[in-house]
């Protein structure tokens, strides 16, 4: 019997219920919003819509990772329950969370020498990141060992590419992501620069691009030169979005029309309040199986 947990952490950016109803475990990271502390919980303690609304209106964000004690909290009771755990962190690239982790599973390894503990980094992040654990979970159910799966996504997780453009400047002029000049230009001349995600899982500007019309149709052809059998790609896409749904829709529909043959429908996902702290509203980030990241 595959007696085993998958987990991940809360800025894989998928619903509660999507992790429920694929039984993935999950912990959270934290967050402050002016002063006051949250868990990133999936959108349960502040609903995006009102904390994305409280950013625009200026609100003041924080983020902080998970500690040793939290994780050594959440993975103990699994162990004594005699269940081996594949925990996979947010991205290296972007947090150190895996550090804590890595030093939680060394203790409990002495405490628990019988059982596996695994910690992948992911080396990606939100729904890109989510959509690593949905495919884990499938092959969990294809009745796949934990070894099997930790030993798949190894070899795999760079092939998650990671697509994303943001309307809105001023959350990466705000945290020093753009120049406060570039930001202001940008914005005079409607860049949308798309970005993605590198080999190190890192987050690297890419192209600038003027208006929204271009940069949906940019983001399509991106998926398209890259998807694993290009315009026949068959796996799933996921999309996330900080408080842009309608950007985020168009987006969905195009990719639609596009890949005919796409494992159901693009799955549309909240930016959570980690990820969302440091873009702001705005973005909107595509994900999909394709060829390898190499830089």
């Amino acid at each position: 019997m595959n007696n085993y947990v998958l987990s991940c952490c809360s800025t894989a950016d998928l619903s509660k219920e999507h992790f429920e109803r694929i039984n993935v475990s999950y912990i959270c990271f934290h967050y402050q919003l002016d002063g006051v502390d949250y868990l990133d919980d999936l959108g349960q303690s502040m609903d995006f819509d009102e904390f994305y609304a409280k950013m625009a209106s200026g609100s003041d964000t924080k983020t902080s990772q998970i500690n040793v004690d939290e994780f050594l909290a959440y993975f103990r009771p699994m162990l004594e329950k005699g269940q081996d755990i594949l925990h996979v962190t947010l991205s290296s690239g972007i947090s150190g969370v895996i550090n804590s982790a890595n030093t939680a599973a060394e203790f409990l390894r002495e405490e628990f020498p019988d059982r596996k503990i695994y910690i992948v980094d992911s080396l990606g992040a939100s729904s890109g990141y989510g959509l690593i654990m949905q495919t884990l979970s499938e092959m969990r159910e294809e009745g796949k060992t934990i070894d099997e799966v930790h030993d798949w996504i190894e070899e795999n997780k760079l092939r998650m590419n990671h697509w994303f453009f943001s309307t809105d400047l001023s959350f990466y002029i705000k945290g020093g992501r753009v120049s406060k000049t570039s930001g202001t230009i940008g914005q005079f001349l409607n860049i949308c620069p798309l970005l993605n995600m590198d080999n190190l899982g890192r987050l690297i500007p890419r192209y600038k691009i003027r208006t929204k019309k271009k940069v949906y149709k940019a983001t399509v052809d991106k998926m398209e030169e890259l998807a694993e059998d290009r315009l026949d790609y068959s796996g799933k896409c996921y999309i996330s979005m900080s408080a842009c749904r309608d950007d985020a829709e168009e987006v969905a529909r195009q990719i639609e029309e596009r890949f005919p043959k796409l494992n159901g429908k693009v799955v549309i996902n909240d930016i959570g309040t980690t990820i969302g702290s440091h873009t702001g509203p705005g973005t909107v980030a595509v994900f999909f199986w394709g060829d390898e990241r190499v830089d």
